[in-house]
C-alpha cells in the first residue's frame, strides 16, 4: 500500500515538475522567437533603408538622362531654326537681288521703248515723205505714159497670167504624156510584186463530207431500229446522211459546211461512245453545237492575232471564225479574205496607203457571205451594213461595198480591195484543182509511204484513191506489213487532205530464183 502511495506522489510530483519545465521551456520559445522576429524587423528596416537609397539614386540617374536627351532635342530643334533662319535670310537676299535686277532691266526697258518710240516717230515721217514722192513720181510717169497706174497694172496682170497658162498648159501636157506611158507599167509591177511575195495554198471545197467507220457492223447501229437513229441526226443537224454500199464509209451530204461538219463530229462522239439513240443523239449534237461555236470565235481570234488587227467587234471576229466553214466557187472563204488582207498591205505599202486598213478593209471584204438568216442583198452591201453598224472606220466600210460595184468608191482604198480580190480568185489553182496540184498529191502520198524502212517501191493508182506499197520480205514480216497498212493509213487520213477514201495495200512476196543451164 505504501509503495502505490509513492509511486502515486512520484507520478504526481514528476507530472509537475514536467508542467513546469514545459512552461520555462515554451517561455524560452516565445522569448527567442520575438528576439528572432525583432532582429528580422531591424533587418527589413536596414534592407528597406538601402532598397530606398538605391532607387532614389536610379531615379536621379535617370531624370539627368532625361535632361541631358531633352537638351539635345532642344539643341538640335535650335540647331534646325538656325539652319533654316539662314536659309530664309539667303533666299530674301537672293529675292531681293532678283527683284534689283528685274527693276534695273525694266528700266532699261522703258528706256529701249522712249527711243524706240522716237525712231518709230521718225519712220513714220520718213514713210509719209516716201509716199508723197511716189505718188508725185506714179503721176510723172502717167502723164508720160498716157495710162493710170490702174491700167498698167491690169495690163501687166493679164501679160503675166497668159504666160503661166501656156507654161503650164505645155507642162500638163507633158506629165500626161509621161503618166500615160509609165503608168500601166507601174501598175503591172505593183500588182506582180503583191502576187509574188504572198505565198499561199489552194483549197478545194465541196458539199461531201466522208465519215470512215472500222467495219460495217457500225452502219447498222447507225441507222437503228426502223432508220430512227439516223431521222434523229437528220433532222437535228440538217444534213442528209447517205448509207449505201460503200465498204466502211458513210457520206454526209449538205450544202453549210458548218452543218456538215457538226453531223462529222456528232457522229464521231457516237461511234466511240457506243451509245446510239435518239435521246442521245440530240444531246451529243447540242454539244457538238457548242464545242464548233467556241470553235469559230477561237478561228476568229487567232486569224486577226495572226494579221495584226487590233479593236475588232467580237462579232466581227465571229464572222471571221466563221468564214472557215464557207466556201466561194470551191475556194476556202477564211482562206480567201487572209490572201485578199496580204494581198492589200502589200499593195498599199507600195502605193503609200494605210496599210492597216488596208489589211482591215482585206479581211472583212466578204463578211457579207456569212449571214445566219440569208438576206437578199448583196454580200457586199450586207457586209457594209455590218461594218457600219460596228462602228468600222468610213474607208473600211466603202471599200467592202464597193468591191464588186454595187455602190461608187469615195477612197483609195477602195480600187486595191477590188484588184486583190481579184487577184486571189483569179490565180491558177484558187479555185479548180489543177493538173499540177494534182500530180503534187501523188507525189506527197507515194514520199509518205517510202519514208517507212523496208519499203522498196510505191504506186499511186486509181487517180490516188488506192496506194501500193510494195515491201522486203527479208525485212518486213507479215504482222509487220499489217502494222504498216495501218499506220500509214491513220498518216494518211491526219496529214494529207484528199476527196474520197484511200485504200493502203501492202504487199510481201518471196521469190525463189534458178537458172537451167
Amino acid at each position: 500500500m505504501e509503495k502505490i502511495i509513492y509511486i502515486v506522489l512520484g507520478l504526481i510530483t514528476g507530472i509537475v515538475i514536467g508542467r513546469f519545465l514545459l512552461q520555462r521551456l515554451l517561455k524560452n520559445q516565445e522569448i527567442a522567437a520575438q528576439n528572432k522576429i525583432k532582429k528580422m524587423l531591424k533587418d527589413a528596416e536596414s534592407n528597406a533603408e538601402i532598397l530606398k537609397k538605391d532607387k532614389l539614386l536610379e531615379a536621379k540617374e535617370k531624370f539627368l538622362q532625361l535632361k541631358a536627351e531633352h537638351e539635345r532635342e532642344i539643341n538640335n530643334k535650335n540647331n534646325s531654326i538656325n539652319q533654316r533662319e539662314n536659309s530664309i535670310k539667303q533666299k530674301e537676299q537672293s529675292i531681293n537681288q532678283r527683284i534689283e535686277n528685274v527693276n534695273r532691266k525694266q528700266q532699261e526697258l522703258d528706256a529701249s521703248k522712249a527711243t524706240l518710240e522716237k525712231q518709230i516717230e521718225a519712220t513714220k515721217a520718213k514713210q509719209e515723205e516716201v509716199a508723197v514722192l511716189k505718188d508725185q513720181h506714179v503721176q510723172k510717169l502717167e502723164t508720160i505714159a498716157g495710162l493710170s497706174a490702174e491700167e498698167a497694172k491690169n495690163q501687166l496682170i493679164e501679160s503675166l497670167c497668159e504666160d503661166a497658162r501656156s507654161k503650164a498648159m505645155i507642162q500638163i501636157k507633158d506629165i500626161m504624156d509621161e503618166a500615160k506611158l509609165t503608168a500601166n507599167k507601174e501598175a503591172k509591177k505593183i500588182v506582180i510584186q503583191t502576187i509574188q511575195r504572198t505565198a499561199t495554198e489552194s483549197a478545194i471545197e465541196n458539199t461531201v463530207s466522208i465519215f470512215n467507220i472500222e467495219n460495217d457492223e457500225i452502219k447498222g447501229r447507225i441507222i437503228g431500229r426502223e432508220g430512227r437513229n439516223i431521222r434523229a441526226l437528220e433532222a437535228a443537224t440538217g444534213i442528209e446522211i447517205i448509207v449505201d454500199d460503200t465498204p466502211e464509209a458513210i457520206i454526209l451530204s449538205g450544202f453549210d459546211p458548218v452543218r456538215r461538219e457538226i453531223a462529222r463530229l456528232a457522229l464521231h462522239r457516237l461511234v466511240t461512245d457506243g451509245r446510239i439513240h435518239p435521246a442521245r443523239v440530240e444531246e451529243v449534237v447540242a454539244k457538238t453545237k457548242k464545242q464548233i461555236e467556241d470553235e469559230i470565235i477561237e478561228i476568229g481570234e487567232r486569224t486577226v492575232i495572226d494579221l495584226g488587227i487590233h479593236g475588232l467587234h467580237p462579232e466581227l471576229i465571229r464572222m471571221v471564225g466563221r468564214m472557215r466553214y464557207r466556201s466561194s466557187y470551191g475556194q476556202n472563204l477564211l482562206q480567201h479574205s487572209r490572201e485578199v488582207a496580204n494581198f492589200c498591205a502589200t499593195m498599199a505599202a507600195e502605193l503609200g496607203l494605210n496599210t492597216k486598213l488596208a489589211k482591215r478593209a482585206g479581211l472583212l471584204h466578204d463578211i457579207g457571205k456569212v449571214p445566219d438568216d440569208n438576206p437578199e442583198l448583196p454580200h457586199a452591201l450586207l457586209g457594209m451594213q455590218w461594218a457600219e453598224k460596228y462602228k468600222e472606220h468610213p474607208e473600211v466600210c466603202n471599200a467592202i461595198g464597193a468591191h464588186h460595184d454595187e455602190i461608187e468608191m469615195t477612197s483609195m482604198l477602195s480600187p486595191v480591195i477590188q484588184a486583190c480580190d481579184a487577184i486571189s480568185g483569179a490565180r491558177p489553182g484558187a479555185r479548180r484543182e489543177v493538173v499540177e496540184s494534182y500530180i503534187k498529191r501523188l507525189k506527197e502520198l507515194e514520199t509518205l509511204a517510202m519514208s517507212y524502212p523496208g519499203v522498196e517501191k510505191t504506186f499511186a493508182i486509181q487517180a490516188g484513191r488506192e496506194l501500193r506499197v510494195v515491201v522486203e520480205s527479208e525485212r518486213v514480216s507479215d504482222a509487220a506489213a499489217e502494222i504498216l497498212a495501218a499506220d500509214l493509213s491513220n498518216r494518211i487520213q491526219t496529214e494529207m487532205t484528199y476527196p474520197g477514201q484511200i485504200k493502203v495495200t501492202v504487199i510481201r512476196e518471196t521469190r525463189s530464183v534458178a537458172y537451167a543451164k
